[in-house]
C-alpha cells in the first residue's frame, strides 16, 4: 500500500512538471513578440508580398501570417 502511494505521488509530480514545461514554452513564444497579424508594409519589409485577396502574407519573414 505504501508503494502505491509513493508511486502515485511520483506520477502526479511528473505530470505537474510536464505542465510547467508546456507553460514555459508558451510564455517564451509570447515573450518573443511574434505578431498575430501584420500590416501590408510589415509584410513587404519582411521580404514578402501581401496578398490582399486572401489576406495573407506570402514569402519572407511573415510567410503565412494574416494581413490586417
Amino acid at each position: 500500500m505504501r508503494i502505491r502511494r509513493t508511486l502515485a505521488a511520483a506520477v502526479a509530480t511528473a505530470a505537474l512538471a510536464g505542465l510547467g514545461l508546456a507553460g514555459a514554452a508558451t510564455a517564451t513564444a509570447a515573450a518573443q513578440g511574434v505578431p498575430t497579424t501584420v500590416t501590408p508594409s510589415e509584410c513587404q519589409q519582411g521580404g514578402g508580398t501581401a496578398d490582399l485577396t486572401a489576406n495573407v502574407c506570402k514569402g519572407g519573414t511573415y510567410d503565412g501570417e494574416p494581413v490586417d
